[in-house]
């Protein structure tokens, strides 16, 4: 671990990295917010200010299996797929139905396809039985 020799630095980083969970928990309830992004995001704050935090992150029991394969493998349990991609095709289409721009809806379409495809690149591990 190479933590910030500055109290500033590790402070800044340490409330950048809070930020980066609490929009990730955010994620797991808002389909179009990448929460996997955010969590790499609050590890590598923690990683560089605080051995603590970082460990909790990556050893919580709700998503720090998530961050680990994904940090280790680029992968995702198929279960966690599934859902990622059946929540954004259904919450694209209930905003799609609401706006009347079809510019917008086009733009939605294009981006759900490119997730839709960058979630189905990435290696598929078992889920984790709890």
């Amino acid at each position: 671990m190479n933590v910030s020799e500055s109290k500033i630095v590790r402070i800044i980083l340490i409330i950048a990295g809070s930020l980066f969970v609490g929009i990730g928990v955010i994620g797991i309830f808002v389909p179009l917010l990448p929460t996997t992004v955010f969590f790499i995001l609050a590890a590598a704050c923690f990683v560089r200010s605080s051995e603590k935090m970082y460990n909790w992150l990556l050893e919580n029991k709700h998503f720090g299996h998530y961050i680990k394969s994904y940090m280790e493998n680029r992968a995702m349990p198929k279960k966690a797929k599934v859902m990622s991609i059946t929540m954004m095709w259904v919450t694209m289409g209930l905003s799609a139905s609401f706006i009347p721009l079809n510019y917008v809806k086009l733009l939605l379409l294009v981006i759900a396809i490119g997730v839709t495809s960058y979630i189905l690149s990435l290696k598929t591990i078992p889920d984790k039985l709890s």
